[in-house]
């Protein structure tokens, strides 16, 4: 009898071992990677699920954007090859998780997604098009954002972007801290029109808040947060 169960309780262990290891591939590739394998998959799909707006801004040659938060995402993808591996991306990776997963779900054999979306890859000093063309430089260039955080006041900056969630929660309260806070310089930065920034700066999570005292960060918040806490750090 104890032979039976020892027995059993091996074959379970062997079980969950095999299936560990079946499902550990990684499909979240850091910028190199992700262009890497790009470079060796003949013929990939790629797939922006960022607005139009952000794609004609720059991005991966011979991408295809489809809007993840489009009415006809569903429809669009239905179109594609389920059996080509599929390299999906955002601006920063939360949309392309999104639209990866449901890209699985709805039989999508192979669906690698770039960890930190189009922020990491500019930061990586990736190229990028706007359909025939490399893109330059745009927004605010590092000099001039330099200049502007040496202020004799304190400095806020706030990197957002027009789609982001928590970006609109946390937009008021950067208004009313603007309006009521004559001490205090905002800079508002939209990620999407700064791109020169986003890379000078490796920004590759939205929102971020900085506090700026005589042009050096004296506090960095990632991610939403009350406007007590801004007060609290603007002191």
């Amino acid at each position: 009898m104890l032979k039976v169960i020892s027995t059993f309780f091996l074959a379970a262990f062997l079980l969950v071992s095999c299936s560990i290891g079946q499902g550990s591939t990684k499909t979240d590739l850091r910028p190199s990677e992700f262009s890497k394998q790009l470079k060796e998959t003949e013929n990939p799909t790629i797939l922006d699920v960022r607005t139009p707006g952000e794609f004609g801004e720059g991005h991966i040659q011979n991408a295809l954007n489809i809007d993840w938060n489009g009415a006809s995402f569903d429809v669009q993808v239905s179109k594609l090859d389920k059996n080509k591996t599929v390299f999906v991306y955002c601006l920063s990776g939360g949309r392309s998780g999104s639209a990866a997963n449901q890209l699985r779900s709805n039989g999508f054999k192979n669906v690698l997604e770039l960890e930190g979306g189009m922020m990491a890859w500019r930061s990586a000093a990736l190229p990028e098009t706007t359909d025939s063309k490399v893109v330059k430089s745009t927004g605010v260039s590092t000099t001039d954002f330099e200049k502007m955080i040496k202020a004799d006041k304190v400095v806020l900056v706030d990197f957002y972007a027009e789609w982001c969630g928590p970006c609109k929660k946390m937009k008021p309260s950067i208004e009313a801290i603007e309006r009521e806070m004559k001490n205090v310089k905002v800079i508002r930065i939209d990620v999407d029109k700064h791109a020169d920034l986003v890379k000078s700066f490796e920004i590759q999570e939205i929102p971020i808040l900085r506090v700026y005292k005589q042009g050096i960060v004296a506090w960095e918040q990632k991610g939403y947060v009350e406007k007590e806490i801004i007060l609290k750090n603007l002191k």
